[in-house]
Protein backbone atom coordinates (compact mmCIF):
# COMPACT_ATOMS: atom_id res chain seq x y z
CA UNK A 1 0.00 0.00 0.00
CA UNK A 2 1.42 3.35 -1.07
CA UNK A 3 1.34 6.30 1.30
CA UNK A 4 -0.03 9.52 -0.12
CA UNK A 5 1.50 12.67 1.32
CA UNK A 6 -0.42 15.91 1.68
CA UNK A 7 1.25 19.05 0.35
CA UNK A 8 1.14 22.25 2.41
CA UNK A 9 2.62 25.55 1.24
CA UNK A 10 4.02 28.05 3.71
CA UNK A 11 2.14 31.34 3.47
CA UNK A 12 5.28 33.21 2.35
CA UNK A 13 5.77 30.75 -0.52
CA UNK A 14 2.27 31.53 -1.76
CA UNK A 15 2.67 35.26 -1.19
CA UNK A 16 6.27 35.83 -2.35
CA UNK A 17 7.89 32.88 -4.13
CA UNK A 18 5.23 31.58 -6.53
CA UNK A 19 4.27 34.98 -8.01
CA UNK A 20 7.95 35.73 -8.74
CA UNK A 21 8.47 32.51 -10.73
CA UNK A 22 8.59 32.86 -14.51
CA UNK A 23 5.30 31.70 -15.99
CA UNK A 24 7.03 28.98 -18.02
CA UNK A 25 8.37 27.42 -14.82
CA UNK A 26 5.29 27.73 -12.57
CA UNK A 27 3.47 24.80 -14.11
CA UNK A 28 6.61 22.65 -14.41
CA UNK A 29 7.40 23.14 -10.72
CA UNK A 30 3.78 22.49 -9.71
CA UNK A 31 3.74 19.23 -11.68
CA UNK A 32 7.08 18.16 -10.16
CA UNK A 33 5.73 18.81 -6.65
CA UNK A 34 2.45 17.00 -7.27
CA UNK A 35 4.06 14.04 -9.02
CA UNK A 36 7.09 13.45 -6.84
CA UNK A 37 6.35 14.81 -3.39
CA UNK A 38 2.89 13.29 -2.98
CA UNK A 39 4.22 9.75 -3.41
CA UNK A 40 7.89 9.51 -2.35
CA UNK A 41 9.27 12.78 -1.03
CA UNK A 42 12.22 11.15 0.71
CA UNK A 43 13.16 9.29 -2.49
CA UNK A 44 12.96 12.29 -4.87
CA UNK A 45 14.19 14.88 -2.37
CA UNK A 46 17.82 15.14 -1.44
CA UNK A 47 18.60 15.83 2.23
CA UNK A 48 20.34 19.11 2.94
CA UNK A 49 23.32 19.53 5.25
CA UNK A 50 24.71 21.78 7.96
CA UNK A 51 22.24 24.40 9.21
CA UNK A 52 19.56 23.08 6.82
CA UNK A 53 19.96 19.41 7.80
CA UNK A 54 16.28 18.89 8.73
CA UNK A 55 15.18 19.87 5.22
CA UNK A 56 15.14 18.38 1.73
CA UNK A 57 15.45 19.86 -1.74
CA UNK A 58 13.72 18.95 -4.96
CA UNK A 59 15.40 20.05 -8.18
CA UNK A 60 13.19 21.48 -10.91
CA UNK A 61 15.50 22.85 -13.58
CA UNK A 62 17.37 25.82 -12.13
CA UNK A 63 14.83 26.10 -9.29
CA UNK A 64 14.83 24.40 -5.93
CA UNK A 65 11.89 23.46 -3.77
CA UNK A 66 12.89 23.30 -0.10
CA UNK A 67 10.60 21.16 2.00
CA UNK A 68 10.24 19.30 5.27
CA UNK A 69 8.57 15.92 5.83
CA UNK A 70 6.41 15.55 8.94
CA UNK A 71 4.41 12.31 9.23
CA UNK A 72 2.31 12.18 6.03
CA UNK A 73 2.70 15.88 5.30
CA UNK A 74 5.16 17.69 3.08
CA UNK A 75 5.61 21.35 3.98
CA UNK A 76 6.94 23.50 1.14
CA UNK A 77 9.07 26.24 2.70
CA UNK A 78 10.69 27.90 -0.32
CA UNK A 79 10.68 27.85 -4.12
CA UNK A 80 13.52 29.93 -5.50
CA UNK A 81 16.29 29.98 -8.08
CA UNK A 82 19.26 27.84 -7.11
CA UNK A 83 21.53 30.89 -6.88
CA UNK A 84 19.62 32.35 -3.93
CA UNK A 85 17.57 29.63 -2.24
CA UNK A 86 20.12 28.35 0.28
CA UNK A 87 21.17 31.81 1.41
CA UNK A 88 17.54 32.88 1.86
CA UNK A 89 16.63 29.70 3.76
CA UNK A 90 19.57 30.11 6.13
CA UNK A 91 18.45 33.68 6.80
CA UNK A 92 14.88 32.50 7.52
CA UNK A 93 16.11 29.91 10.01
CA UNK A 94 18.34 32.39 11.82
CA UNK A 95 15.46 34.87 12.13
CA UNK A 96 13.02 32.30 13.52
Amino acid sequence: MEVIYEIFYHRLVVRDDIPKLPKTWRNKIRVAIEKRLTTNPDLYGKPLRRSLKRFYKLRAGDYRVIFKIENNKVKILAIKHRSEVYHKMTQKIIKS
